[in-house]
């Protein structure tokens, strides 16, 4: 039984709203979020994950529990709980695309990502990398920036959907989808179980590490590599042999120098 109709207006009450005020908080207009309270009309996924943000609760708790009689679950660490994930089939080989999630479309993704439609409409690709298994879901992000070099930005980074969060593994990069800052690519430590939140921390140590709670969290997707078309130059981020010579004189030099004041 889906009990979405009396959840909503249990879930108002308990806040003391009225529709006029709640439909305003959300951005509805009170004759829709009306029509959803007396179940004339059901709301799109879309409306559903505004809901569950809004009123911290589960889509499936929403949908399907009721929750005047106490049917509110625990906090979800895992994110199962928080979505379906849209993919798109090739009719002719009945294979999974890989869809494309280029920098001009991530400001729309944030909104998106759960729109089985939207995602049809991004760029679709099929990967022959043999490192890819077809038993995985998969995504191209593009980066922007330099937060995480060496890898450049405008790299395209390979991601695997990841759909238990408290799997994240310290110290790897992840693609992480948050509702207040859209797509970042960082590398994660993971204290969902202890604290509730993930740490996120560039390469680059001219940015600073921040914090994202459990509950700001949209999607996980684990980094496996990246493609690339900016091409290093000849020695780019190596040091050459006379270089590695002249370093190693040098502190010969500063070893040779403090010996002899002592």
């Amino acid at each position: 039984m889906i009990y979405v109709a009396e959840n909503l207006r249990f879930l108002r009450k308990s806040k003391k709203l009225t529709q006029a005020q709640l439909s305003e908080k959300l951005g509805l207009k009170r004759s829709v979020l009306g029509a959803y309270e007396e179940g004339r009309a059901e709301p799109k996924y879309n409306t559903l994950i505004i809901f569950s943000d809004f009123f911290k609760v589960g889509i499936d708790d929403l949908l399907l529990k009721k929750l005047e009689a106490g049917g509110i679950s625990p906090k979800d660490l895992t994110g199962i709980q928080l979505r379906i994930l849209p993919i798109t089939i090739n009719p002719d080989t009945d294979q999974e695309m890989v869809p494309l999630v280029p920098i001009k479309a991530q400001a729309g993704y944030t909104k998106g990502y759960g729109d089985a439609e939207y995602i049809g409409n991004l760029p679709q690709f099929a990967l022959p990398f043999p490192e890819l298994s077809r038993e995985s879901t998969y995504r191209l992000f593009q980066t922007e920036g330099d937060s995480m070099l060496p890898i450049p930005s405008d790299a395209y980074v390979i991601t695997e959907y990841l759909s238990d969060w408290t799997r994240v593994r310290s110290d790897e990069c992840y693609v992480v989808l948050t509702r207040d800052d859209g797509m970042v690519f960082k590398r994660v430590i993971n204290h969902l179980e202890s604290e509730g939140e993930l740490l996120l921390k560039s390469d680059n140590p001219a940015y600073n590490p921040y914090a994202v709670k459990a509950d700001e969290l949209l999607e996980i997707w684990k980094v496996l590599g990246y493609i690339s078309f900016a091409l290093p130059q000849p020695g780019e981020g190596l040091l050459g042999l006379n270089d590695i010579r002249n370093a190693i004189s040098t502190l010969q030099n500063d070893l040779t120098a403090l010996k002899t004041k002592s």
